[in-house]
């Protein structure tokens, strides 16, 4: 993100402006279809178990993390599929959210 654009407008309100919704909301997309599948899955198959369920989590983590540090990429960002993006983006934004409070 242009850092004139923060100074101007502030961190919030330009992240806010320059969200890639397209991007953000494919990611969420995925993140909830794990989340349904793995549901189902627990639900249906007694031998589910601890293997199937941290790769499921992994999967939805994954989607979860890039939406929420990846909303802002641009439209090319996504497609050139750099691997210091993807390793960056699928971190959990620990930085971003304090849990403490809440």
């Amino acid at each position: 993100m242009c850092q004139a654009v923060v100074a101007l407008l502030g961190y919030d309100l330009a992240w806010r402006l320059a969200l890639n919704k397209d991007y953000l909301l494919w990611n969420l997309q995925e993140a909830a279809e794990e989340l349904i599948r793995t549901i189902a899955d627990l639900k249906a198959d007694p031998d589910y178990g601890e293997p199937e369920f941290a790769v499921a989590m992994t999967h939805l983590y994954h989607h979860l993390n890039t939406a929420g540090n990846a909303g802002n990429a641009t439209a090319a960002e996504p497609h050139a599929c750099r691997a210091e993006d993807f390793n960056r983006w699928r971190q959990f934004p620990v930085a971003d959210l304090d849990m403490s409070s809440i």
